[in-house]
């Protein structure tokens, strides 16, 4: 009924609930206690909604200034956002740019979803402002057709979660909804990044470090900790240690096995991994899987070869859902090398078998050949070693290799011709009977 008001009676209601507020808080006594609707709680969101349409309503007349030119009127002429702070005093503490960048967004027909939910009272300004950002960052690399599914997943994660969670849902949009190869770009681009800075000591003996990782190390380093840094009771006495500090400690103790461990082949899995797919991506080929590691749901979206890459030496559990989504089967988790098929690499290869690398073999890992996920064996004759970084660039540039007997033993040998391991899967797939 409201919209059929003038704006002089609009002005009066404004008016109105203005001056309802004054001396607000010498009634709030009267109000019941213990949740009721009538009570705190429901005053609370009584007032919450006023404000989301208060702040609706900036957006509102900024956008028609801004369409009459009165911004940039007159002998002072203004910005639109220093026009938004002379008039709105509040937005001077901050806000007044994400006003203005909803207003320029509402413009837009394609943004018809957020200025819908920002009228509706749902989508508070500032979240809105992080939706646009985050859809006019994810358009370009969409597929065809996916910009309204997009738009409304962002929409709703920052109506639940806010902006935060509005922008990290970027990785599962992408593996849903990106071009192909597009989740892969961006989290092997990520890796440029990965660094640990010197310690910085403020003379009392406390060390200060930064560490910046990717999406696969971030997923790797939570499994290993979550396990290590749970509370850990001890004869019955609650852990008083701050979650902050519980994981300073398991990151000490993980280095400290690390060193133990020194050149001996680990008994566990450097990780365990729960891939889980549904039918159709398993049949067509991975576009992104959502991830598990550890046993710790870390929430963390993997592009496909970064799940192969980790899958090389990890126990993997792999899901796979059904057109419906119910689970319709999951294996047991296996090592897909062990401990002595790993010794006799070390014997056979000598190290990292890629072309010109001197990494001595306790520090590379057990490629397959033929990856497990493309159904290759866990045998000799299917593996090779690989450090870290010939191992990323192997999944990366999609490299084929196989073992070849010679009078000195088998050795491996690389086609180094970026996309050969894909020519090796076609051979692969006409040799195999119709």
């Amino acid at each position: 009924m409201s919209q059929n008001l003038t704006l002089a009676q609009h002005r009066e209601r404004i008016a109105a609930a203005r001056e309802s507020l004054a001396g607000f808080d010498s009634a709030l006594w009267q109000a019941p206690s213990g949740g009721a609707p009538d009570g705190l709680a429901g005053l609370m969101s009584e007032v919450d909604a006023l404000g989301a349409a208060c702040e609706a309503a900036k957006v509102s007349i900024t956008a028609e200034a801004m369409d009459r030119g009165e911004t940039g009127d007159g002998a002072a002429a203004l910005t639109v956002t220093q026009w938004v702070r002379a008039h709105a005093p509040s937005t001077r503490a901050g806000g007044a740019g994400q006003v203005v960048a909803v207003a320029v967004a509402f413009g837009k027909p394609v943004n018809a979803p957020v200025a819908d939910a920002v009228r509706a009272g749902v989508l508070p300004v500032r979240s809105a402002a992080v939706v646009v950002a985050e859809a006019d960052r994810l358009r370009p690399v969409l597929a065809q057709g996916a910009q309204p599914h997009v738009l409304a997943g962002l929409i709703e994660m920052a109506v639940q979660h806010g902006p935060r969670g509005c922008r990290m849902v970027r990785p599962a949009l992408l593996a849903r909804y990106g071009r192909d190869g597009r989740l892969q770009l961006e989290q092997d681009a990520a890796a440029r990044f990965v660094a640990l800075s010197q310690p910085v000591e403020d003379g009392t003996g406390v060390a200060e470090y930064r560490l910046t990782l990717d999406p696969e190390g971030k997923a790797v380093l939570e499994a290993a900790l979550g396990p290590l840094s749970a509370p850990s009771p001890v004869r019955g006495e609650c852990d008083l240690r701050s979650s902050d500090r519980r994981r300073g400690d398991a990151l000490v103790q993980l280095v400290r096995r690390a060193v133990a461990a020194g050149g001996a082949v680990g008994t566990n899995p450097k990780a365990q991994l729960v891939v889980t797919m549904d039918w159709e991506a398993l049949a067509a080929g991975v576009r992104g899987a959502g991830t598990t590691v550890g046993g710790s749901d870390t929430g963390t979206v993997l592009a496909p070869e970064t799940v192969r890459r980790v899958a090389c030496d990890a126990a993997v559990i792999p899901t796979v859902l059904g057109s419906a989504g119910e689970i319709v089967d999951q294996g047991r988790a296996v090592r897909l090398f062990t401990p002595a098929q790993t010794r006799r690499l070390w014997l056979r290869d000598g190290g990292c078998t890629y072309p010109g690398c001197s990494m001595p073999p306790h520090w590379a890992d057990a490629h397959h050949l033929v990856h497990w996920a493309d159904f290759g064996p866990s045998d000799l004759s299917n593996a090779a070693l690989l450090c870290e970084r010939h191992h990323t660039i192997v999944h990366q540039r999609r490299l084929a290799a196989h073992v070849v007997a010679g009078p000195g033993g088998d050795r491996v040998e690389w086609d180094l011709t970026r996309g050969s391991y894909d020519q090796l899967l076609a051979r692969r797939a006409a040799q195999e009977p119709a």
